[in-house]
Parts: C-alpha cells; structure tokens; sequence
C-alpha cells in the first residue's frame, strides 16, 4: 500500500486509504459494480494489504466511469475512484493500456482530439453561424467539447446554443482551430503527464491570452476540469446551461413559443455529483412555455451514470449486455416523458444510442437541453 499512497502523492492524487474503514458504501453505490467485476471495496482492502494482482489482468480498472458515487458515499472522505485513476496510471506508465484508450490519447496528441479528426476540421460546425474568433475580443468565450464539434449528434446542440447566446445578446467568441481538448477524461485515464505537460500547460495560457471574462462549455468535463484543474486566473467558468438560467432570470432570454412535449431531465455526473448543478437545468426546462416537466426516481445526487466518462467513451468495457444506459432510457420511458433531456454530449451519444438498440426511439427522443430551449425563441424548431 506504501507504494500506491507515495505513487498517488507524487502525481498529485488526494488519497488516503488508511481512512477505509470497510464499510461497503462505495461497492454499495457503484452502478458499474452492478454489471462488472469491479469491487472498489475490495479493491481498497487488497491495496491496504498490499494483495492486488498482476494490474494488467484487472481489466474492470477500465470499467469506472470516474462517476464519482463511491466519493460522494464515502463517509471518511477516503476518494477511492482517485486510488483507480492512480492504478490506471501505473498502467499507463507501462505502456499497458487498451487499444482504443491509446488511439484515442493518439488522437489528441496529434490533432487536439480523441476522435483523431483533422484539427482544421474543429471548427465546420460554426460555418454560418457568424461566431467570431475569440483573438477579436470578446466578454464570453464558448469552448466546444471536442463531440460538441466533431459529432455529427452533438453538432445540433452546439448550433443551437450559439444562436440562443447570440438572441441574448451575448458578445460571444470561440477557439476555432486552436481549440484543442480539455483533458479531463485524459486524467481520468491515468495519463497524467499528458494532462499537466500539454493539455493544462499550453491550454490554460491559450485561454487566459483572450482576455474573456467568462468561459462557457458545452460539456460538464470541460466545465469540470476548466473550474478545478486548470487553476485559471480572473475567469469564471460557466456550464451552458448555468448561463441560460442566469440569462432567463436576468431578463436578457425570453422564450415565447410553446413546446407541447413531457420532457424528463438526466443529471450528467460531472455537473451533478461532482459540482452540485442541478438546479439550473431544471429552471430553464421549466422556463419553455407548454412544456410538461417529469422526473424520474433516480435524479440529482442519486442519478444513473450514462458510462460515457473515465474514458469509457473510449472503451468498450467488459459488460456490454447490460448497460446503466439502457436501464435509464427505460426509467425515462417510465415517467410517460416523450423527450429525455440532456446536458452533455457524452450524455447524448450514450442515451441515445441506448434508446436505439432498446427499440426505444419512437417513444422517446433524446435530445439536449439547448435543442428545446431554440425551439422555444421559434429559431429551429
């Protein structure tokens, strides 16, 4: 255990094992454990003990979505997703890592992106959309995860949060080409160098050297990591869908075409568990003129992971029979909502790629918040 907590130290991981006292809470909470081998009590225990096996034979290491239930359970503050994330890096050390997690650390390294697409094919998705280069000046600075940009899925929502700021009048710029990813599920991946070498190193000057006041995301990770990892000085850092809400309460977006549609509301976990946005989402959904807001059982703290994060957009994982994604389309479906809402791109590809295997589609359409909310200003509906 001695090797894990000093490895843990020196690459900067809050871990303190010693504190375990086996009382089962994050087993308990782990959605993944419902499905895989992963026992993060046990994985605990053996690492006291010093009694893990060979790592490169643990392959439900790969299967925590860095969801962070087992933190928020743990009643000794003991992180225990940190000691699988400082596991991982060992790995990564090594060299020994699956195939599709490396292409995707690959993709970055070169082209600024896991998808490995052309860096100067990052910013397509704006093309008439007037949105100008940050380096002309701007209060706002919108950063597009790098799904938000490439993902033909995502690119709809990103359209329709430019055009909701723009009929806020917001002064609104973007990266464009320089716009490189944020690194947040690099970290989570184990490769920590890469993180703090490359990815904050040159990303937090590029995004201080624009002078914004504000940088909004699209997504939860880059919110996430932007917020608490990047150590930005004198910029706030905002999730989109805390800007919509401070605009609707501001007076600046006001929304008058009815959307006759009984959404329900999925809380991504790196918005929800990690940073306590769950207000927010729900103020704008509950702002659309005609629109029926449902919940399901399992919200806020308490809500399903999708399995899109910790890498897991990027890696299959060992079940693939039962995922926690198909059991939430299925609770959505529950609630008689015709429309499960979203706030993340990761959140999106997963869900609905679950309502499709599942033969769900046709009842329910998942779609993300942004999308609602142009439709209710009457501009893309």
């Amino acid at each position: 255990m001695q090797d894990i907590q000093q490895f843990a130290n020196e690459i900067g991981l809050d871990l303190d094992l010693l504190a375990c006292i086996q009382c089962g809470k994050c087993s308990g909470g782990c959605p993944v454990s419902i499905t895989t081998a992963l026992n993060i009590r046990f994985l605990v225990y053996e690492s006291l003990l010093d009694a893990l096996p060979e790592l490169v034979h643990m392959e439900e290491l790969w299967d925590c979505t860095c969801c962070f239930t087992c933190v928020e359970r743990c009643p000794k503050d003991v992180r225990p997703a940190e000691l699988i994330i400082t596991l991982r890096n060992q790995l990564v050390e090594s060299g020994k890592i699956p195939g599709t997690i490396g292409e995707a650390l690959m993709g970055i390294f070169r082209q600024g992106n896991p998808l490995g697409l052309a860096r100067e094919d990052r910013a397509l998705w704006a093309e008439g959309l007037d949105v100008k280069p940050a380096r002309e000046g701007c209060d706002t600075l919108l950063f597009t995860c790098c799904y938000s940009a490439y993902d033909v899925q995502s690119q709809p929502a990103t359209k329709a949060l430019v055009r909701i700021l723009h009929a806020a009048g917001v002064d609104l710029g973007y990266l464009g080409t320089e716009e490189t990813c944020c690194g947040n599920e690099v970290k989570r991946v184990g490769e920590k160098a890469m993180f703090d070498e490359m990815l904050v190193e040159e990303g937090k000057a590029l995004l201080e050297s624009v002078g914004a006041r504000c940088i909004v995301t699209t997504s939860p990770h880059c919110y996430n990591t932007f917020k608490n990892e990047y150590g930005l000085e004198g910029i706030e850092v905002l999730h989109y869908t805390q800007v919509l809400a401070r605009l609707l309460e501001e007076g600046q977006l006001k929304l008058s075409v009815p959307v006759e549609k009984t959404v329900t509301y999925h809380d991504p976990c790196f918005l929800g568990k990690q940073n306590k946005v769950f207000d927010e989402p729900r103020a704008v959904l509950r702002a659309i003129p005609g629109l029926n807001f449902v919940e399901m059982d399992r919200i806020r703290e308490r809500s399903l992971c999708c399995e899109g994060g910790g890498g897991r957009m990027w890696f299959e994982g060992t079940n693939t029979e039962d995922r926690l994604a198909f059991q939430r389309v299925q609770e959505a479906v529950d609630t008689g909502a015709e429309v499960l809402a979203v706030a993340c791109p990761f959140c999106l590809a997963m869900l609905a790629d679950a309502a499709k295997v599942k033969g769900l589609e046709e009842q329910l359409k998942v779609m993300d918040i942004s999308e609602l909310v142009v439709q209710a200003l009457g501009d893309g509906g």
